[in-house]
């Protein structure tokens, strides 16, 4: 179903910011908001896109005629962002923050603060059973952020790219696991790592987004969803209005064409480098997940990030004790792992990738081997089960343009996904 508002440039050129107040001008005429309430959810810092041309568009149209004007950031389980982290988010200084927006209340989502959720219910096993293909059949309860029904209307905005837990990332994803408790999060998260990231990637309608749309669904306050499509560093190449169901059906068919490129083959060696955005492992592993499905059998992919030097600020305790394995190890040694954080779990396997674990040996065996060059220490990287690389012994520009060697170079990953043209049996190919 289109979206009902929509404005795509034409290739090589950007939608230009007449039209995007053009779209908004259509999508939230003043009559229809004023005198409302309402609340703007956005990404944090981890997506590429033209936050700050939305905010500042939306706050131009709805300011003069609503009653408040907030933004909410979806952090999901993302350590909060300072006020200097959101300014730059939505491209403001501090002066214009103390000024014309001083009215706005930036919020930080609290996943883990139960005093920060409204308790929406539960999805029941047997939907449970029908959403995931008879993979599961439990209840999953559903939290969301209560200061959602504080307001009268609820705007959405953030870009859609392929996605390893969901398929493609935007719409109602933005509020689960954006502004969603803990326990809808860990499901939908393991969820998706047992159907496994290339079997969902690239890919729209995965078991995980339908529970993700009918969590969507029980949040009743009005929902306007902006949907974005970016190329490059942020050009804005489609912009989509309409419910988040809508909006995102529309955009990830763009996203499917922008965002996905096809190899002929795989590649032995791969230097997968992550922009300065990735802070932490956590997110840096979007570096292994885009393009895990052009590795060879038996090949290395490195992650190339002297920036990072965290595992996960929220989560690393976690992740240094169980350390990254496939999804095979977890499941057949469920009873020791059931208790474990899900959400960690499913982070755990997108990073190591596919894998076998032979329970009678103890031996796991991963299709690629994933090596770090950070500036994570080597007892570190050993301690959670991934290769070490000094990063300065890597010389980026040494891996350009060797695919004919069978070596291939990313130089800001995380966003783009790579699919072989032709799917091997382990990602659902016929060979």
């Amino acid at each position: 179903m289109p979206a009902p508002f929509q404005t795509v440039a034409p290739t090589g050129s950007a939608v230009s910011d007449a039209a995007v107040q053009q779209l908004i001008a259509q999508a939230c005429p003043a009559d229809a908001f004023r005198g409302q309430r309402v609340l703007l959810i956005i990404p944090d810092g981890t997506r590429t896109a033209p936050v700050g041309l939305m905010f500042k568009t939306l706050h131009a149209q709805l300011a003069p005629v609503v009653k408040k004007f907030d933004v909410m950031i979806a952090l999901g389980t993302h350590p909060p962002m300072s006020d200097e982290a959101i300014n730059a988010r939505v491209e403001i200084t501090a002066e214009e923050r103390a000024g014309v927006y001083s009215k706005v209340e930036f919020i930080n989502h609290e996943w883990d603060n139960p005093a920060a959720l409204r308790d929406l219910g539960s999805i029941t096993a047997d939907e449970i059973r029908e959403l995931s293909g008879g993979r599961f059949a439990m209840d999953v309860p559903v939290h969301i952020n209560k200061r959602l029904f504080d307001y009268d209307r609820i705007l959405i905005c953030g870009p859609v790219f392929p996605h390893e837990v969901v398929g493609f990332s935007g719409g109602n994803k933005y509020l689960f696991p954006g502004v969603a408790g803990p326990g809808i999060l860990n499901f939908f998260h393991w969820l998706g790592a047992v159907v496994t990231n290339p079997m969902i990637i690239g890919n729209k309608w995965t078991p995980v987004r339908k529970v993700v749309d009918r969590a969507g669904a029980m949040v009743t306050v009005p929902k306007l969803c902006f949907c974005m499509v970016v190329r490059g560093e942020g050009q804005l190449a489609g912009l989509f209005a309409g419910t988040p169901e809508e909006a995102w059906d529309s955009a990830s068919e763009l996203s499917r064409e922008l965002h996905i490129t096809y190899k002929d083959r795989p590649f032995h060696t791969v230097l997968s480098c992550a922009p300065k955005m990735y802070d932490e492992l956590w997110v840096g592993g979007k570096c292994m997940y885009k393009l895990e499905p052009i590795v060879a059998d038996g090949g290395e992919l490195i992650i190339y990030a002297p920036h990072i030097r965290e595992v996960s600020v929220v989560h690393g305790r976690t992740i240094e004790r169980i350390g990254y394995h496939c999804v095979d190890y977890f499941l057949k040694q469920w009873d020791k792992f059931k208790h474990e954080p899900w959400g960690t779990l499913a982070h755990s396997t997108h990073v190591h990738g596919i894998g076998t674990f032979d329970t009678a040996t103890g031996v796991e065996t991963p299709r690629v081997r994933v090596t770090l060059a950070t500036g994570i220490p080597r007892e570190v990287c050993e301690r959670i089960n991934l290769g070490y690389r000094d990063w300065r012994t890597i010389h980026p520009e040494a891996y350009a343009d060797r695919e004919h060697e069978g070596v291939f170079y990313e130089p800001k990953a995380g966003e783009r996904l790579y699919h072989l043209r032709q799917k091997p049996k382990w990602a659902g190919g016929e060979t």
